[in-house]
């Protein structure tokens, strides 16, 4: 891979420093990351262009091993823990006055660790390794959202482009219907997983082997620690802490669901001759190839090869022209997404486009 696109994979940190900065200047400068990502990113998005180069099979097998693209990742985990244990801290200074100070603080913290710390929770939690496993999961608790190793991995990727899938948006659905259905009915189906896998090794649900349990937790016991230092710091009880945690943790989890939306709206696997689901190909995501947004999200928009290829690793993740295509990057899609009327007139008929590729394909 090209030096360039080595280091443009480094942009994700520009977000916690201009959280960090706009706090620091005050009044709406706590505006900068939201500015930042809904109209900077997407107007060099659209300018840059799509990407469609791939790796041949040797560079691939080469890139993909390369320690450089973990620490990457790695580095983040850390960056995350610290990013979020400041911004609880800062908000005991009052600097936060205005209704567009706080929106602006929280929605810019919920961009870094939802936007990008979910992305990268997601990319480590589908590795082998048990260190990139246990970095997902810190990453998860700092949002509130640790069920979502279980569901997603054994859940979604099995069940994916099928009405079973809670993540799986149906067509003419808006983004806040499918909200509720993918937390609730997500988080219901993460418990049943855990419930069947411990019932197979007969152990006890209620027992210390219920990671559902941890999940739960963990999260309250993170928050519960932070809570408690920093009231100590500042020699008051920092109510604000708890709450803060929370309204971040949720508004990170719906900008995780708001991208789930995105990738899958309307697909569905067709039914083969033995009455099973056909197995999941490239033709099953949404993609997008935008430059410079995948560089910020670590070429999650890559989504269909992810599909076809779970544990590939995020740097060699390919581009499929026959994939199912956004028009834009994810930053513009979520901001589509939010308004259903425009949605629907934008993506029903790409939709159809794609019903009528998949007819083709088994029926040629």
């Amino acid at each position: 891979m090209k030096a360039p696109k080595k280091i443009g994979f480094f942009t994700a940190f520009i977000l916690p420093a201009l959280v960090i900065t706009g706090f620091y200047a005050g009044g709406f400068w706590n505006l900068l990351t939201l500015g930042f990502v809904f109209i900077i990113i997407t107007t060099v998005d659209h300018l840059a262009g799509v990407d469609t180069d791939n790796n041949s099979e040797p560079e691939a097998k080469l890139i993909g091993e390369e320690f450089y693209y973990r620490f990457i990742t790695y580095a983040w985990t850390f960056v995350q823990v610290a990013f979020v244990s400041w911004a609880c801290y800062v908000i005991s200074f009052g600097k936060l006055h205005s209704f567009i100070e706080w929106f602006g603080f929280v929605v810019g913290v919920s961009l870094v660790t939802g936007g990008i710390g979910i992305t990268v929770a997601h990319e480590l939690g589908h590795k082998k390794s048990n260190l990139e496993q246990f970095y997902s999961k810190i990453l998860l608790m700092t949002v509130c959202y640790m069920h979502f190793f279980i569901e997603h991995n054994r859940g979604h990727h099995v069940q994916v482009a099928t009405p079973d899938d809670p993540a799986t948006a149906r067509r003419d659905e808006t983004f806040y219907a499918f909200w509720y259905r993918s937390v609730f009915y997500g988080y219901a189906h993460a418990w049943q997983l855990e419930k069947e896998s411990l019932l197979r090794k007969e152990r006890k649900i209620f027992s210390v082997y219920n990671e559902m349990l941890w999940y739960g937790l963990l999260p309250i016991v993170f928050c519960f620690l932070l809570t408690v230092i920093i009231s100590n710091l500042s020699g008051r009880i920092v109510w604000e802490v708890p709450i803060f945690f929370v309204t971040q943790s949720i508004l990170a989890f719906t900008l995780l669901e708001l991208v789930n939306y995105i990738e899958h709206y309307g697909i569905v696997r067709t039914i083969d001759k033995t009455g099973k689901y056909e197995r999941v190909n490239p033709l099953h995501s949404w993609n997008a190839s935008h430059l410079i947004s995948n560089f910020f999200l670590f070429q999650l928009q890559r989504h269909s090869d992810h599909h076809a290829n779970a544990i590939k690793r995020y740097q060699v993740l390919n581009h499929y022209d026959d994939s199912p295509q956004l028009p834009f990057g994810y930053p513009t899609m979520i901001l589509i997404a939010l308004v259903p009327p425009i949605w629907f007139s934008k993506m029903n008929p790409l939709l159809d486009e794609w019903r009528e590729k998949v007819y083709l394909t088994y029926n040629p």
